[in-house]
């Protein structure tokens, strides 16, 4: 496995995806995002996950802060965002967001 691919903080992330999919096998598709987060945020209390809701995150511009500030779904583990999509098919226009953050 190259250097790309590698999991950080495996076992907290694999803590995460397992809340994700319990929430997902007991709502199925087709809500919106936010109760999918409601949701969400109920298992992670339950599961003992720590996690900040919504919160902001700063901008740089050439070493120079923005006005603008990137607000995350959830940041776990004060380490892993995570950001909720409500859609069959995951645009690379997604994963380009949360690359550069």
């Amino acid at each position: 496995m190259d250097s790309d691919n590698k999991i950080l903080y495996k076992e907290e992330s694999f803590k995460i995806i397992g809340a994700c999919m319990k929430v997902h096998r007991s709502l199925g598709a087709g809500f919106l995002e936010a109760v999918y987060e409601e949701a969400l945020m109920k298992e992670f209390l339950i599961q003992n996950i720590p996690f900040k809701r919504q919160l902001k995150l700063e901008l740089y511009y050439d070493n120079q802060k923005l006005n603008k500030y990137y607000r995350a779904d959830f940041v776990c583990y004060d380490s892993i965002i995570l950001e909720i999509k409500a859609v069959t098919h995951i645009p690379d226009i997604f994963y380009a967001q949360l690359k550069n953050i």
